[in-house]
């Protein structure tokens, strides 16, 4: 049996999670890994929650005392973003200490740089833990599934939104409503941006497109829509022809490059994806010979991402001490092209609020004859108040023409409030 001692960052609802399963279950994993884990130094901003965990005897207020400490072996950051966490990391590395994090934007932001650290410095950086919390899919791509050409990775990636678009649909609650009460509950910050927007959705797919297509994708490549123009109007009109409406991480493989993005979608309700409800994450990949895998489960919370970091850091462990070959990510093999969004080519939803009167429908019609958008479903709903909305769904068309599309109608003046555009995603049959 080997001894690794461990240097942990960051006390927060992860790191106390992280604590408490290296107390709990350190005799199983000297029997079952025949590794003893030791946490011989922790660090945090303040001092109460290390009183509570046990751990003050080796706490300090400083995460460089973590890495200075000459018997830690690996450092656990837990502190998260690219600022202080990113001079930690770094540091570890430099001086020659594995590291195991579960910051996602940190990866997406310096993964490439952090993996040739990690190479020439002979030591390794793990990060599990940094898309879908408590489900495996990063150590799936890099061996699991390495014998396939992936060619997709579609997420539900945010238990934030997916718990608010869940209750707009079940609950007909309106956007400012779910995210009241996901904050009530604890799933949404005080400032939601992050989650609402689609930024946390795009670091993660970021770095799982990373991996699947052996090509370094930056954050900023990311194309991204968050959830603000969703209303329980259109979750209604998407439920009645047959679709849910989801918060999707999207990276493909196509002739032309990687097509990758983060918006809402409308899905077949026979998509797999359609029936992950509340917090639940799940990410749908295709490879070329496994054909369709889904791994799902609870994307955050003190249990699920503490036991990936874990996970990780019993695999950093055993490689320590049994001197195991080191196997870096496969960065960027392929270095594919990213395919800019307005190449893509799907099907449309589209709701027009317009004036109860006619001419109208011709008008709308004409702008789309114009740019060769073809229809293939319209629907006109009127109301008591002198409007109506124009519910379309077109043919596959390409994003560049359904842009003008939708900047042709606001050109006309006839629209009485915001027009709202949800790709579809795949087809129902």
């Amino acid at each position: 049996m080997k001894t690794i001692n461990v240097g942990l960052i960051g006390l927060g609802t992860v790191g106390g999670g992280v604590v408490r399963i290296l107390k709990e279950h350190h005799d199983d994993f000297v029997r079952d890994q025949d590794i003893d884990l030791r946490l011989v130094a922790v660090a945090s901003r303040e001092s109460e929650e290390a009183d509570r965990l046990g751990v003050r005897d080796i706490f300090s207020f400083d995460g460089h005392d973590v890495i200075r400490h000459p018997e830690v072996d690996v450092v656990i950051e837990l502190v998260g973003g690219t600022t202080v966490a990113k001079d930690f990391v770094f540091a570890a590395l430099n001086a020659g200490k594995s590291v195991v994090t579960a910051n996602k934007a940190l990866i997406a932001a310096c993964g490439h740089e952090l993996m040739g650290l990690a190479a020439s410095k002979g030591t390794e950086i793990a990060f599990e833990a940094s898309v879908g919390g408590g489900i495996p899919i990063i150590g799936p791509l890099r061996h699991t599934l390495a014998g396939n050409r992936i060619l997709s990775v579609v997420g539900i990636v945010n238990g934030t939104t997916n718990y608010m678009l869940t209750r707009m649909n079940e609950g007909a609650l309106e956007y400012g409503e779910a995210l009241r009460e996901a904050q009530a509950q604890g799933f949404a910050e005080a400032d939601p941006t992050a989650d609402v927007e689609g930024l946390d959705a795009a670091a993660k797919i970021a770095i799982l497109a990373t991996i699947a297509f052996n090509t370094d994708v930056g954050l900023a490549e990311v194309a991204t829509e968050g959830i603000t123009g969703i209303s329980p109007t259109d979750l209604g009109h998407a439920r009645e022809m047959g679709y849910a409406i989801k918060l999707l991480a999207i990276a493909k493989r196509t002739a032309e490059g990687i097509d990758i993005r983060v918006h809402p979608a409308m899905l077949p309700l026979a998509h797999p994806l359609s029936s992950v409800n509340g917090v639940f994450n799940a990410i749908y990949v295709v490879g070329d010979s496994v054909g369709e895998t889904m791994f799902f489960g609870e994307g955050a919370g003190a249990g699920a991402a503490a036991s990936s970091v874990v996970g990780d850091l019993i695999e950093v462990g055993r490689h320590l001490a049994y001197r195991e070959s080191i196997t870096q990510p496969v960065w960027d093999t392929e270095g594919l092209p990213i395919r800019p969004i307005d190449e893509l080519e799907t099907s449309y939803y589209l709701r027009l609020p317009v004036p109860d009167r006619p001419g109208v429908l011709a008008t709308t019609a004409q702008v789309f004859a114009e740019q060769g958008v073809s229809i293939y479903s319209m629907v006109q709903r009127g109301a008591t108040d002198g409007t109506a909305e124009l519910i379309y769904v077109t043919h596959t068309a390409k994003e560049s023409a359904i842009r003008a599309t939708l900047a042709g109608i606001e050109a006309t003046g006839i629209l009485t409030g915001p027009a709202v555009l949800i790709r579809v995603e795949g087809t129902k049959d």
